[in-house]
């Protein structure tokens, strides 16, 4: 007699298992976030080089500032976001969702993310970072914010604070009744895209209503374990967070969820028409278009800018799919080197034009989250050159906001970084203290009066970005003195997803990218300039973003936005709903893309494989080169 087979309750079991795991790590972190001594003896005075922002209906008393101050001259912060002893209970939760693991200081790489409620600044920060100066740069001194405003100056007095940034609870400071209504500007302040925040809770909501409904006993105790977690995390009399609506919130929690939610949904949703900040530049795109884009390309090359050959051939046409810009851009491919090139390419104009308000800007905020989130790259290029030398000038070509210089202090911290690019955020890079020197201008017109002041130059993920990659080269042999290293990093236009995706291969990157160079084309010209390549990494140096980046681009092909200041402006009905519903379809096809990534990224790494690669080169003596 056949035995009836028994079903395992995975929808419940994998809801217990996530649930369990939230709860010890939010134990764990809310365990490693430091109180406040209030006791008298451990108090100061404030000092005049101390400064106090608070959000509207934030109160704080002497005797909390007090140890605020000798908190943070005692652990050596400059930046302390006070965490409201009686937080609400679920923005309790979600701050632990996303704090800082170490918590007192956050890490170098870390994003700055806090309560939003009170933040002590010190006098040297607030100064380089333009706080209460009166410009654009900050709020004047005094001004109370909004939660939103504050999360967001948090994340910019990180970037001046690198490593003297944390949190500590204030137990007497009391949080004001949150608006509901703020939580997406909330989420945004904070780096984290409202929709998909709101898409993840339901559908966890729905697999705790799948397990209840399905898997009975097993799906009782998921959501039980659901509503006590409050309880678990943030309840007993040793807890330093003591929420006055931690039992409420406990006992009708999926219900508050749900509402929570949907409410973030539909807070998340842009109101039609543009923003006053999106036409404030249509001015200036409209007189840069009016003459159409045709300009802003030079003529087609018959023959290929690496080596020469006539044989060329189009690789891929795709139009601007990061901004939707208007123009359509071309990528041939040597038959004979297989060098990838923008052709025809941008003009000065053109590049002028296509770079605005993608890392400035319009773009600042959303390419700063990006870099920011790299540390593991950063470090991973860092101790690339370990095993072949102690550096101790490091030139960073290319530096944006000198995110790399700042993360790779922690792999090497008596090393001198100095940055260089063309764009003026160099010299943000210097005030935030991330790089020690900026340089301003082209890598190859300022190499002669760089020459051997540096040991070490990299260029991660420039080469493909400049005019003549060969220049570049040129310049960083004439920068480094014999035994000098240069390290390279680029896409990989040999990498198997580019065939496969397509015009939706991200690392295509156009209208930026001009040049993807094969691995062995870029060994041939290290070795013409006297360079011998020490390591070579593709696993390692793969980047996880092929799919997820798949899907952006094509939601942005689909339905660009109309608001944009290079757009028409204007949308009919139509056209908003189209766009609403691309936006909500992507959702779940982000998370899917998102976990084909990580498997991708797996698979990179094991295999040596990936998106793009990195070399590690010598400047060989005078007497072997060429051999």
């Amino acid at each position: 007699m056949t035995q009836p087979r028994t079903r395992v309750p995975w929808a419940a079991l994998a809801a217990l298992a996530g649930l369990t795991a939230g709860t010890v790590r939010a134990r764990r972190r809310l365990a490693a976030v430091p109180v406040l001594d209030l006791s008298p003896d451990a108090s100061s005075p404030p000092r005049n080089e101390w400064h106090l922002i608070t959000a509207r209906g934030v109160d704080l008393d002497d005797a909390t500032l007090r140890a605020a101050v000798a908190h943070a001259e005692r652990t050596g912060l400059q930046v302390l976001d006070l965490l409201p002893g009686r937080l609400d209970t679920e923005r309790a939760l979600s701050l632990l969702r996303v704090l800082d693991p170490s918590a007192h200081h956050y890490a170098r790489t870390a994003e700055g993310r806090g309560a939003g409620h009170a933040l002590l600044v010190a006098e040297d920060v607030r100064r380089r970072s333009g706080i209460g100066s009166g410009t654009e740069l900050g709020p004047e001194l005094g001004t109370e914010l909004m939660t939103d405003e504050l999360h967001t100056l948090l994340k910019r007095l990180k970037e001046y604070a690198a490593t003297a940034t944390g949190v500590a609870i204030a137990p007497g400071l009391a949080a004001p009744t949150p608006d509901l209504a703020l939580r997406a500007a909330e989420l945004r302040a904070q780096g984290l895209p409202p929709g998909l925040v709101a898409t993840a809770q339901l559908a966890g909501l729905a697999l705790l209503l799948r397990a209840a409904v399905a898997d009975r006993r097993w799906g009782a105790a998921a959501a039980a374990l659901y509503c006590l977690q409050p309880v678990l995390v943030l309840g007993g009399p040793r807890s330093p967070l003591r929420p006055a609506d931690l039992p409420r919130a406990a006992a009708a929690r999926p219900l508050h969820s749900l509402g929570a939610a949907l409410r973030t949904a539909v807070s998340a949703r842009p109101r039609p028409g543009p923003s006053p900040e999106l036409e404030a530049l249509r001015p200036y795109y409209t007189a840069e278009l009016k003459a159409g884009t045709d300009r802003f390309f030079e003529d087609r090359r018959p023959n290929c800018p690496w080596c020469g050959s006539g044989s060329l051939s189009v690789r891929t046409r795709v139009p601007d799919l990061f901004q939707g810009k208007p123009g359509r851009f071309t990528l041939e491919q040597c038959g004979d080197c297989e060098h990838v090139f923008q052709n025809p390419r941008l003009s000065l104009d053109g590049l002028d034009f296509y770079y605005r308000d993608f890392y400035d800007g319009l773009g600042d905020g959303g390419a700063d989250v990006v870099f920011a989130r790299m540390s593991r790259s950063y470090r991973g290029r860092a101790e690339m050159l370990k095993p072949f030398g102690t550096p101790t000038a490091w030139l960073d070509v290319g530096t944006g906001h000198g995110h790399f210089c700042d993360g790779a202090r922690d792999v090497w911290p008596d090393t001198r970084f100095d940055g260089l690019d063309m764009a003026a955020a160099v010299r943000e890079a210097q005030a935030r203290g991330w790089v020690t020197t900026a340089h301003h201008g082209q890598f190859p017109d300022l190499a002669a009066g760089l020459a051997h002041r540096y040991d070490t130059v990299s260029m991660y993920h420039y080469l493909e970005h400049t005019r003549d990659p060969l220049a570049e080269l040129d310049a960083a042999a004439a920068v480094l003195p014999t035994g000098g290293h240069l390290l390279i990093e680029l896409p990989d236009p040999e990498s198997r997803l580019a065939r496969l995706l397509g015009p939706a291969w991200l690392p295509w990157f156009q209208p930026q990218h001009q040049h993807l160079i094969p691995v062995a084309n870029l060994r041939r010209a290290l070795a013409e300039r006297g360079f011998t390549v020490l390591a070579e990494e593709h696993g390692a140096a793969h980047q996880s973003c092929d799919f997820f980046g798949a899907v952006l681009l094509t939601a942005n092909r689909l339905a660009p936005n109309p608001y944009a200041p290079w757009g028409p402006g204007r949308a009919t009905p139509a056209r908003r709903a189209f766009r609403a519903a691309v936006q909500t379809v992507s959702l779940p096809c982000y998370a899917a893309a998102a976990a084909l990534d990580g498997v991708r990224s797996a698979v990179a790494r094991a295999t040596d494989g990936g998106n793009a690669y990195r070399l590690l080169a010598r400047k060989t003596p005078a007497d072997t080169e060429g051999r």
